[in-house]
């Protein structure tokens, strides 16, 4: 795995890996200002369902994934500014391999 950048932290208990995503700006989650959140791996489960949710939109699917695999509702995803979407991008890119 290539290496990671100072704001993504691999996290790896043997069985599962997730990644710690450092925010520039933050998300809301439940009223509460968050400004960082953690990926777990992914499952092909996972992907099957967050396309099955986003309806053939390659761009919600993604979203929904992200936000499933962070354990925040999709909504706090969609109000990311872009460099933090973009941290979640590539946070779910080392992920998937």
């Amino acid at each position: 795995m290539d290496e990671l950048p100072d704001y993504l932290t691999l996290n790896s208990n043997g069985e599962e890996d997730s990644i710690s995503v450092s925010l520039l700006k933050g998300v809301t989650v439940d009223g509460e200002k968050r400004t960082a959140l953690t990926l777990r791996e992914p499952s092909v489960a996972d992907h099957i369902a967050a396309r099955q949710a986003g309806k053939n939109d390659n761009a919600l699917a993604e979203v929904i994934l992200i936000a499933n695999l962070a354990e925040v509702p999709p909504d706090a995803i969609k109000a990311a500014k872009m460099k933090d979407y973009d941290r979640l991008q590539e946070a779910l890119g080392f992920l998937n391999g």
